[in-house]
């Protein structure tokens, strides 16, 4: 099937008067629902009869995505904008175009909000609405429908109240809620002012009535959601409704009930304490972004953090709860030497978070992260995902082979198959052992990725007993053990001396809870915008 439909008729007799709109992006993968599609769906008013969401992958040719929009033969087609799928987006808008010139066009999302003057997408469509976009997008698409043309190409809409947005649940269709993750939001914005992320340039945090959002819940859980992932930046922001929202679901708790928030380190109250301890393993994740432990950096991109208060958190979290932990660091912030960093990451590693994300620092559109970058030498990528090359502390090399430690480390540590092995390879200087792996596994393979997956144990294998003179014995247990548990029942090389086999053990344990709960970089976060 080349792209997932969302159409909503009586009977197919209708379906011809449903052409007029469609609202359309690519998504990363066909597991990601489009929340910010669904909320202009939803706000089309007495126009959305005459409209139809339909979404891509980044697998899909940009002309066969044409193709198919064409073949619904539609007035205007909108395009929600990403980083991801910008490259994507502008080849099909400029095919579109080239093929019917008469089709109006309007882009929106995070992509296009900002610095859009010279992106050709922008250039090529015949409109462009900066920022949220649910209450915009129905007036515009009634005057271009009415045969009249705005005189503004750009149009920027006020932030609308969160009482007038309508709320797009009910447009995850049953075929959605059977496949795909479903994303939800109690609130928009962000108070912080973190530099790196377009959320800092929130003035506030708007949040929905909550009363009224947990009724979507409701009807949710009732049409079968169990999976729900909240995109909210700030989900403990306001205590009260970070609990009343925590126990909805721990009223509703069942089996494969799983809830991901994204969690502000140092602001854990007693309050919210009380219910997360009551979540049974593997029905909760927290998304704890540490971004740097150096209090100089901090103060670079304007982040205030307790780094007492958010390590306390993260012990208590981890001793007291089942939740399952994920923290995020960004390699080359402003200011950030690969050794204060790598302080950092052992200081983390301590703290045994489930997973810790290694993120590659990015130049958004629009993020004040750009005043710094003559100061200290910054230079970005100037394609998407426009990620940063060197810096005054950290040259092209050493960012490379820091592309490969975060690649890796992700295939490793994060993957949860090796949770035995781990403490052999890191011993008791994490960052600079894996490095030293990482620079020894690249240089063996040539590989970041789509190395198969007995050749990687082997290759662990390989790794600890030559570079750190595990015993070959110990390694051979421990990565057997790991193997086994993971699933896998293939005779990877490093197993080829055993003389026997561990006990298979539950492959339906933390390794694959672990999988499950892995977050996707492309997942589709602000669901505010077009698209």
């Amino acid at each position: 099937m080349l792209a997932s439909t969302q159409v909503h008729a009586d009977d197919a007799d209708k379906l011809t008067s449903m052409n007029s709109i469609i609202l359309t992006t690519i998504n990363a993968q066909y597991i990601h629902a489009s929340l910010g599609l669904r909320y202009l769906m939803a706000n089309l008013g007495e126009l959305r009869p005459q409209a139809k969401l339909i979404e891509y992958t980044l697998d899909h040719r940009p002309i066969d995505i044409v193709e198919s929009l064409l073949a619904h033969d539609p007035k205007i087609v909108g395009f929600g904008v990403y980083i991801w799928n910008i490259t994507q987006s502008t080849e099909v808008v400029a095919l579109l175009k080239a093929i019917r010139p008469d089709v109006m066009v309007i882009v929106g999302g995070p992509e296009v909000s900002y610095e859009y003057e010279e992106q050709r997408i922008v250039q090529l469509a015949d409109y462009l609405i900066v920022g949220q976009a649910d209450r915009a997008i129905a007036p515009l698409c009634k005057t271009l429908l009415a045969g009249e043309r705005p005189a503004e190409k750009i149009l920027r809409p006020v932030v609308p109240k969160m009482d007038d947005v309508v709320l797009p649940y009910h447009e995850y269709t049953d075929a959605d809620i059977s496949n795909r993750l479903i994303y939800v939001e109690a609130s928009r914005g962000c108070p912080f002012k973190c530099e790196f992320c377009l959320s800092s340039l929130d003035k506030t945090a708007w949040p929905f009535q909550l009363e009224r959002f947990l009724g979507e819940l409701h009807t949710l859980y009732e049409r079968g959601v169990r999976h729900f992932k909240f995109v909210d930046r700030t989900f403990n922001l306001n205590i009260k409704a970070s609990k009343r929202i925590l126990d909805f679901f721990l009223e509703r708790m069942t089996d494969g009930l799983f809830i991901h928030f994204e969690l502000i380190p140092d602001h854990l109250p007693d309050a919210l304490k009380e219910s997360i301890t009551k979540f049974p393993p593997g029905s909760l994740q927290f998304e704890i972004g540490i971004q740097s432990l150096n209090p100089e950096v901090q103060k670079n991109i304007s982040r205030k953090q307790d780094d007492a208060q958010t390590a306390e958190n993260l012990r208590w979290l981890r001793e007291y709860t089942q939740a399952h932990l994920h923290a995020d660091l960004i390699i080359g912030l402003p200011g950030e030497t690969v050794e204060s960093f790598a302080s950092g990451f052992d200081r983390l590693v301590k703290l045994n978070p489930h997973e810790i994300q290694v993120g590659i620092l990015k130049r958004l559109r629009g993020t004040p992260i750009a005043r710094h970058t003559e100061a200290f030498d910054i230079r970005y990528n100037p394609q998407p995902p426009y990620n940063i090359l060197s810096n005054v502390h950290i040259d092209f090399a050493t960012m490379q082979r820091l592309n490969r430690f975060a690649r890796y480390w992700d295939m490793i540590s994060n993957s949860g198959r090796f949770l035995r092995t781990r403490p052999l390879l890191l011993g008791d200087a994490p960052f600079d052992r894996f490095l030293k792996f990482s620079d020894w596994l690249f240089e063996t393979s040539g590989q970041t990725h789509r190395i198969a997956l007995d050749r990687l144990y082997s290759s662990v294998f390989d790794g600890i007993t030559k570079l750190f003179e595990v015993d070959v014995e110990t390694a051979r247990d421990s990565l057997s053990h790991d193997y086994y548990e993971s699933g896998a029942r293939g005779s990877p090389k490093f197993l080829s001396q055993a003389v026997a086999t561990p006990s298979l053990v539950n492959i339906h344990g933390n390794a694959k809870r672990q999988a499950r709960h892995r977050r996707d970089d492309g997942v589709n976060k602000v669901g505010m915008t077009l698209g």
